[in-house]
């Protein structure tokens, strides 16, 4: 083997072993909202559906026309389903003080009054900048016969600024409208 030849060797590994910066990570937050006055009893979050576009470990900046844009090295902290999962009860339980809001994902069961079902279609920027939650929500009794009370909401937010974290929140920001929309329905 030349030298040249070994020298290119040795270069390319050590480009290879170079450490890789940590990814930033990122999390959805509850946000405070309105209480609302809801007959006591238990309301139970079914795990959210999740459009499969989103489903990653990196976060979707933006749909334009049929293209998506996706973040370099930012991630979400935890699976994105997971964190909605968690983020939508929080939200639940402090807007339905009177309500013993769990998520089905969770460790405690029981028989709830309500059960709430969500599919999450959206939930990224759009061409404009502005970001779009757009979900199916169903809220129905357990074990009843009545058909669900269902609707699809399609929600937007204009982050503070450019960045991720400015992204997030208001990501965050929607999901505590949701909240606000579903315990107006678990209200009525």
């Amino acid at each position: 083997m030349s030298m040249r030849l070994a020298l290119l060797l040795l270069l390319g590994l050590l480009a290879g072993c170079t450490p890789q910066p940590a990814p930033e990570l990122f999390t959805l937050a509850a946000v405070p909202g309105a209480t609302h006055a809801a007959p006591a009893g238990g309301l139970q979050v079914r795990r959210i559906g999740l459009a499969g576009y989103l489903d990653r470990d990196d976060i979707v900046r933006s749909a334009a026309g049929y293209r998506l844009t996706v973040t370099t090295g930012q991630r979400w902290a935890e699976p994105l389903g997971r964190m909605l999962d968690r983020v939508l009860t929080e939200d639940l339980a402090q807007r339905l003080p009177a309500m013993a809001v769990v998520a089905e994902s969770g460790a405690i069961g029981g028989l709830p009054g309500l059960v709430l079902e969500v599919n999450v279609q959206r939930l990224d920027a759009d061409a404009n900048g502005e970001v779009v939650l757009l979900a199916q929500v169903a809220l129905r009794r357990d074990g009843g016969r009545a058909p669900p009370a269902t609707r699809t909401l399609r929600l937007t937010a204009r982050p503070a600024a450019a960045g991720t974290a400015d992204l997030v929140a208001a990501m965050s920001a929607l999901l505590g409208q949701l909240a606000d929309a579903v315990a107006g329905m678990a209200a009525s």
